[in-house]
């Protein structure tokens, strides 16, 4: 059984619940190699236990399992959460997607399925639960952290007390990962959600800005203590 669950760095973790153990691993590689933590479950009955158990973030569901079927499992889960549902099926009829739907499923994906739409998929209905997330609140409305208050309204930063001038996109990096501190956030969501779903270029850009953000924020921005690198993955940002 698939387990990749790093709890230290609080990722964004899939519940596969596939009863074909071959497309289980391969979907859990798949997911697991963009960044996400991968749990799965095989039968009905075993997805509701690692569900309760485990609390992911998003559950892939197959519709088509032993011993209680997808559709009573999304109706269980949707009773007791609104975590992101995605489900999988192999039928043609268009009843069985509505079913799915209709039980509180966010999305449908029909076998067969390319990996790369799986994930954009995973992807998108993650981003869309994580900025329903309100912001951290405060008494003034600003967004703080280690050394940092960030104001969105004034737009300006703060530094250990001192106004400390940002470039457009330093500001809404610096706001993305303040409104979700502690958590990580992959490389391609950061270049998503500060630079568009249609930029083309490389990562490189957004690793000159973690660069300029670090001079500006850390007293040592060799050792740095706020800004951190999850390598491999992305960046998250701590007290």
């Amino acid at each position: 059984m698939l387990r990749t669950r790093p709890e230290t760095l609080n990722l964004a973790t899939v519940l596969v619940v596939e009863d074909e153990a071959a497309l289980a691993d391969s979907i859990g590689y798949s997911l697991s190699r963009e960044g996400f933590a991968v749990l799965t479950a095989m039968d009905g009955e075993k997805a509701l236990e690692r569900f309760r158990d485990e609390k992911p973030s998003i559950v892939v569901l197959d519709l088509m399992l032993p011993k209680l079927s997808g559709l009573d499992v999304c109706r269980a889960i949707r009773a007791e959460s609104q975590v992101p549902i995605l489900i999988l099926t192999a039928k043609d009829s268009e009843a069985d997607k509505v079913a799915g739907l209709e039980l509180g499923a966010d999305d449908y994906v029909t076998k067969p399925f390319s990996m790369r739409e799986l994930v954009s998929r995973v992807r998108a209905h993650l981003r869309r639960a994580e900025m329903s997330v309100p912001h951290p609140p405060t008494t003034d409305g600003t967004l703080a952290g280690g050394p940092v208050t960030l104001d969105p309204e004034r737009h300006e930063v703060l530094v250990r007390g001192e106004l400390t001038p940002m470039t457009p996109k330093e500001f809404e990096l610096l706001e993305m990962l303040l409104s979700r501190k502690s958590r990580l956030l992959t490389r391609q969501y950061l270049i998503e959600e500060v630079w568009g779903v249609d930029y083309v270029g490389d990562t490189k850009t957004l690793d000159v800005h973690v660069k300029r953000l670090r001079q500006k924020i850390e007293e040592d921005r060799h050792r740095p203590r706020h800004l951190l690198t999850v390598r491999g993955l992305g960046y998250k940002f701590v007290d």
